[in-house]
């Protein structure tokens, strides 16, 4: 049987750490597509030479030459200007759009059949984006955003709370920015509602630094991170793969959940082979709905913008 095909678009740091990470888990053969001459086939060169210290036996190639994603299951797309210390999320949206709009194109081109998740910031709006020019259906078109922002959010928690972070749960809802929520009331500690188990002026301190964690790190590094988000979108990949029907946060099209439409956000989802098989509607107290609101009103804002560029 013929091995599954991953394509990662975009050569970066995060490019190059989701192609590790899925050369790790060994889903499929793997495509890097980057425009840079000589900078995918390096990457992909580097790993090749890697595979036996590790064992892992599974192709990567990389290249400049997006006909060479044809038959892709599943695209990763990461290519992107990246984040700059004092730049919001949003100040990217001219420059990835002209950035997502060719691929997205070649997308359509030579993998019409495939699952694309997207990484590229601003996330939300370059799903929409993704989904509006290939014509993909919505269910096959997602943004990786939840899953690193919930796992940041479990992180912080452990750190303050010196626990492992096997038993630390959290969900986060929104879009991929400042104004995100995270879900207090869903998240917990060994099945123990954070609220009782954490000081308040703890968990205020980890909800705030979850929403800013993305800046933290832009502001400490110089640029974005790397390390969370390939490992995150690698995870996407294998649910999508192995049919894990996982239920994880994730960047949605929405279609009446939770009052909205046609606007990509992050919520719960059922992750499995046809994509995004389920989207999970919570109940909502008012004080969390009205955040929400107030987050996907910056996304639809901003989506505004990105339709002068189509």
């Amino acid at each position: 049987m013929a091995r599954k095909k991953i394509t990662v678009i975009g050569g970066g740091r995060v490019g190059e750490h989701t192609v590790h990470n899925l050369a790790m888990k060994q889903l499929g053969d793997i495509v890097m597509v980057d425009i840079v001459e000589g900078k995918p086939q390096g990457i992909a060169l580097d790993i090749m030479e890697e595979r036996p210290l590790s064992g892992w036996d599974v192709n990567i190639l990389g290249t400049n030459d997006y006909a060479d994603i044809a038959g892709s299951d599943v695209i990763v797309m990461t290519a992107g200007f990246p984040r700059k210390p004092g730049m919001s999320r949003d100040d990217l949206i001219e420059a990835n759009m002209n950035v997502i709009k060719p691929a997205a194109e070649n997308f359509k081109k030579y993998a019409p059949n495939a699952i694309v998740i997207v990484v590229t910031n601003p996330l939300d709006v370059i799903c929409w984006t993704a989904a509006e020019v290939t014509g993909f259906a919505k269910n096959k078109v997602m943004g990786m955003a939840g899953v690193l922002d919930a796992n940041r959010f479990k992180a912080f928690v452990a750190m303050e709370m010196g626990v492992s972070v096997k038993d630390v749960q959290a969900y986060v809802l929104g879009g991929h920015g400042d104004n995100m929520v995270p879900l207090v009331r869903h998240s917990n500690i060994g099945g123990i509602p954070l609220s009782e188990i954490m000081p308040k002026d703890k968990l205020d301190f980890v909800v705030e630094r979850t929403r800013k964690a993305g800046g933290e790190i832009v502001k400490n590094l110089g640029y974005s991170a790397y390390f969370s988000p390939g490992h995150s979108a690698a995870d996407m990949v294998q649910a999508i793969l192995l049919d894990e029907k996982r239920v994880l946060p994730a960047a949605a099209y929405l279609q009446g959940e939770y009052g909205l439409n046609d606007l990509f956000l992050g919520v719960p989802v059922l992750l499995g082979s046809e994509g995004v098989e389920k989207v999970f509607e919570l109940k909502l107290t008012d004080d969390e709905q009205a955040a929400l609101m107030k987050s996907a009103d910056g996304v639809k804002n901003v989506v505004e913008v990105a339709k002068k560029f189509l």
